[in-house]
């Protein structure tokens, strides 16, 4: 079967102020009719540009300067704009990383859904209506004529990015291009909307580009693979091949980033040195030369091209071995974090957090049931993590520690004191023992700030030392971080995000706390930049006998980083024990959904599907009576009506029905 759509020596430059970025250079890839292509490499590495490129939807000022982009032997570079613009709504579709930027908040669903009907097909308003209520259907929406009268704001994240699927779908296009299509959401809902596409592009033969930093998607979803570097496919093959035996270093390096690749008892994830170049630059040799461990001089000096085969690589010193299959119930360590028998430096005690819900025009909605009954406690040198589906309550209640939310009922006890019974005094002074690390380190500090004077801030305020003390603080605290002293002029948005997280970890750290609240610290990162941060945050762990209660969606880094796990449920705990036997021996019926959401990186393994989770997370405004899990768990039944209470010893459970007993 010939390719649907070919891309021949594509090359891509966007014009700056001071030079001009090469993006792509020389890019050749292919993708037929039924397919999907996995393009897959760090932030930086071209893959949106690629997709730009084929859609021509490049930023002001970008152009495509060499090269054929095919579309069923049509060059779309020659076309008139007319042409194309019919070609990009009808026949190409393409689905965003951030669907609420993709939507208009001003305009109702069924009216954005329906508006490429009515511009590229002249539909008329009823009938357009209609058919976007149908695809609406067909993308798995519940009660699409009731959502189709709603607005962006009021739907969750996965029903927005099902309507941008449902808008990328209704002309019946022939290619779609998926960017980063589940990054921001939780791994539930991610496997839904991952699944919705396979059946889509089954149903309606479609070719799909699904670009993604995330190999574990890669692995279960694509057909074939192209590993991009520094603007250039480095790397293609099929999926299969390409995980059995990776050839370029880079990909080798990648997987052995993630979080599966090292063992829990305090083994470091491989981090790749340093960033991707400067592509306004001059560049020879190899790109990932200045970062490869097995790079020579003649890597420094040979611009390598992409070898001649089924499997192609573009690498001097290939991987000459079949890549170890990873053993995920293999046993592991323990970690020697925790003190075991000490007293706990956290204890939280049925914690209840309400808000008040948004009523309109004066009227009084129900109240908001954020966090209803939680309780754990933390010892000193240990890894408490926290996870859940978005919604859950976890984010909740690592602002009720730190002391950002005050709690509706419960306690919270820190160093033997209760939080929610100081002043406002006294709970200043708390915060030298109880730091916050936010998911995005950027929107968490003053961009007309420099970084000596974020980092002096809290010491400041808590008045602590003279000035040479605070900048001698200062100075340690880059050390500590592995940032170099010259950054302290510099502002926020003059970092990548990586180097933003470490900054951030160094403000959390300016205190000398002895627990961190990380709130989702890794989940905007590449794998390569995450490695480092979590390494990072290891060894600082053990170095300063830090405490950290760890909140994340993505299990396999908490999975990772953790001594024991609580996994949260709208606002209650439903299963609390040791990381391992959590994650290896689930009890409880939603844990164990969370687990087979996981994509794994290893394709040809199967999805497990032993519980599959049903429809939306119910509305906390109006939870579930009893297990609040039960309208949605398939073993549900009427004793599940009543409470279950979190019972066991080391590893707890509140489930009527667990999928295991204790030992």
């Amino acid at each position: 079967m010939s390719p649907l759509l070919r891309l021949r020596d594509v090359s891509t430059d966007i014009p700056l102020r001071h030079g001009v970025v090469h993006a792509l250079d020389h890019v050749n890839l292919e993708v037929r009719q039924g397919e999907t292509l996995g393009i897959v490499g760090e932030s930086g590495s071209g893959k949106t540009m690629t997709a730009l490129s084929i859609m021509g939807l490049l930023p002001s000022g970008g152009s495509v300067v060499g090269g054929e982009i095919l579309f069923e032997d049509r060059d779309l570079l020659s076309l008139p704009p007319a042409e194309m613009r019919r070609i990009r709504g009808v026949e190409m579709g393409m689905v965003f990383q951030d669907p609420l930027t993709s939507l208009n908040p001003t305009m109702r669903i069924g009216a954005q859904v329906a508006e490429p009907l009515r511009i590229h097909q002249g539909v008329g308003k009823a009938e357009a209506r209609e058919r976007a209520i149908e695809i609406l259907r067909r993308v798995g929406m519940p009660r699409p004529d009731k959502i189709a009268d709603s607005y962006p704001h009021q739907l969750s994240g996965g029903m927005r990015q099902r309507v941008v699927i449902a808008m990328a779908l209704v002309c019946s296009p022939r290619l779609l291009i998926a960017d980063e299509p589940t990054t921001a959401l939780d791994v539930t809902t991610q496997r839904q909307i991952l699944e919705l596409i396979d059946d889509l592009r089954e149903e309606f033969r479609m070719a799909v580009i699904l670009v993604t930093h995330d190999l574990g998607v890669i692995a279960s979803r694509a057909d074939r693979v192209a590993v991009m570097y520094a603007g250039r496919v480095v790397e293609a093959t099929t999926t299969a091949e390409l995980f059995r035996q990776p050839r370029h270093r880079y990909t080798e390096a990648l997987m052995e980033s993630l979080p599966g690749a090292a063992d829990h008892g305090g083994g470091a994830l491989y981090s790749i040195p340093g960033l991707p170049p400067d592509l306004s630059r001059p560049m020879t040799g190899c790109r990932f030369a200045p970062r490869c461990r097995f790079a020579t001089e003649e890597c420094r000096t040979t611009d390598v091209t992409l070898s001649a085969g089924e499997h192609q690589h573009a690498c001097l010193h290939p991987v000459l071995q079949p890549r170890a299959r990873a053993e995920a119930a293999a046993p592991v360590a323990d970690r020697s974090g925790p003190q075991a028998g000490a007293t706990p430096i956290l204890s939280v005690r049925d914690l209840v957090k309400n808000y008040d819900g948004a009523g309109s025009l004066g009227r009084k909605a129900p109240q908001v049931s954020a966090v209803a009954g939680v309780g754990f406690d933390v010892l000193p040198g240990e890894t408490f993590g926290l996870v859940g589906e978005s919604g859950c309550g976890k984010s909740t209640v690592g602002r009720l520690i730190v002391g950002l939310e005050e709690p509706t009922a419960g306690q919270i006890v820190v160093d033997g004191a209760d939080i929610a019974t100081l002043d406002r005094r006294a709970r200043r002074r708390m915060h030298r023992r109880v730091q916050l690390m936010f998911q995005d380190s950027y929107a968490a500090m003053n961009p007309r700030m420099r970084v000596d004077s974020i980092l002096a801030e809290p010491l400041e305020i808590q008045q602590a030392g003279d000035r040479a003390a605070r900048r001698s603080r200062i100075g340690t605290l880059l050390d500590q971080v592995g940032l170099p002293r010259r950054v302290l002029d510099r502002y926020p948005h003059e970092f990548s995000g990586g180097q933003l997280q470490r900054i951030g970890l160094a403000r959390s750290l300016a205190l000398e706390p002895r627990l961190i609240v990380c709130d989702e610290p890794v989940s905007a990162l590449d794998v390569s930049i995450q490695a480092q941060v979590l390494n990072l945050m290891r060894d600082l762990q053990r170095e300063l006998g830090l405490s950290y209660v760890f909140i994340s969606h993505d299990l396999s880094v908490v999975d990772y980083m953790s001594d024991r796990i609580g996994v949260m449920y709208l606002g209650k705990l439903v299963e609390v024990g040791p990381a391992r036997d959590v994650v290896r021996a689930a009890r409880h019926p939603y844990t164990q959904a969370l687990i087979e959401a996981v994509p794994s990186a290893e394709p040809g393994v199967a999805p497990r599907t032993s519980v599959a989770i049903k429809g939306e997370l119910p509305s906390a405004q109006n939870p579930p009576t009893g297990c609040r899990f039960r309208t949605r768990c398939p073993l549900a039944q009427e004793i599940c009506e009543t409470e279950p209470p979190l019972a066991g010893g080391a590893h707890q459970v509140a489930c009527h029905f667990p999928l295991r007993t204790a030992d």
